[in-house]
């Protein structure tokens, strides 16, 4: 059996998360067998508190898109799942609009609390020019989630999304409640501010392979990895009507530079930020290399480390998303 330059590249990141995960007294999850979604979804909401509201009965590909105005500038979003308890706002990844967050992870998280996804000024349905800061980035979420008339929320944040979580948890401890960051990592990280070169590198060669970029990004080439890969984008055409807008050139160029300048600025004192957070990532991540969420949960307070997931990436909570969600919908409820 032939070994190819890429295995063994992929093998050494991989023992070295390996060998930093022991150094934390951590071991990597192991993947089980889990049900189908429909039946995990199902005992999802069977297992809610009896005191809790009933679950909606939407799920996100038929969810409404919505608007609200702040500040003179609409915001696209949705929300599904029960009306009372703290919502859960989703911070999205990189070039990401409404319709790229995964429905098994949405749904999962919506039979027991009020999920809301929103566009980023300047992306798809919103509108406005989009931040070329992260900390821009922030104060937009934070304007949008007061505007909804919110005094506490938690947030979910992914890849960019994470970025813009740690700023939001940092700069308003009495908003935000409880904090899950996924494929992320502290400003000045490891190879963060390659993030921009990697997905043009990607979509170019997506583009002559007739292949989402995605694949390549957010998976491991592997059998497990594409097969997870190729479910994960068939779950994001679930949607077939009122889709959000595509991400325009010159937002992606914004949102490029603000990521350049997080991986490039010096790391924050995250000791300042006291809320509980979860950690999660695939322990193959090359887009934001995975010592990046070990880092970051080492230098969080009150943090909580999922071990990583083997055979997974930058898109680990997609691949696993039904561990995902259950670890998730634990922390929020502990």
């Amino acid at each position: 059996m032939s070994i190819t330059r890429a295995s063994m590249t992929r093998g050494k990141a991989a023992r070295k998360v390996l060998r930093a995960l022991r150094a934390h007294g951590l071991r990597p999850y192991r993947t089980e067998q889990f049900p189908t979604r429909s039946t995990y979804l199902r005992d999802l909401a069977m297992s809610a508190p009896r005191n809790s509201p009933s679950p909606s009965r939407s799920s996100y590909k038929n969810a409404p898109t919505r608007s609200v105005r702040v500040d003179g500038v609409d915001f696209a979003y949705r929300e599904l799942g029960p009306e009372g308890g703290v919502p859960l706002v989703l911070l999205i990844h990189l070039a990401g609009n409404l319709d790229n967050w995964d429905p098994s992870i949405v749904d999962g998280l919506a039979t027991r609390h009020r999920v809301i996804t929103f566009g980023n000024r300047g992306v798809g349905g919103s509108g406005g020019s989009t931040p070329d800061t992260i900390e821009g980035m922030a104060h937009d979420a934070v304007r949008f989630i007061r505007t909804l008339g919110f005094d506490q929320v938690d947030l979910f944040g992914l890849s960019m999304g994470g970025f813009v979580a740690q700023v939001i948890a940092a700069e308003e401890p009495h908003l935000i409640r409880k904090v899950i960051l996924a494929g992320t990592g502290p400003a000045g990280g490891h190879g963060i501010d390659k993030v921009p070169a990697l997905a043009v590198q990607a979509t170019i060669k997506g583009a002559l392979t007739r292949q989402d970029p995605k694949l390549s990004l957010f998976f491991t080439d592997t059998a497990s990895g594409r097969s997870a890969g190729r479910a994960f984008l068939r779950r994001l055409e679930e949607r077939t009507d009122d889709r959000d807008k595509d991400i325009s050139l010159t937002s992606v160029r914004a949102q490029m530079k603000a990521i350049k300048r997080w991986g490039r600025q010096a790391p924050s004192d995250l000791s300042a930020v006291r809320q509980p957070v979860l950690v999660a990532n695939g322990e193959n991540d090359r887009m934001v290399p995975s010592q990046n969420t070990i880092d970051l949960a080492a230098r969080l307070p009150k943090s909580e480390l999922v071990p990583l997931y083997p055979d997974s990436a930058h898109g680990g909570i997609f691949q696993n998303h039904n561990d995902f969600v259950a670890r998730a919908l634990r922390f929020l409820e502990s």
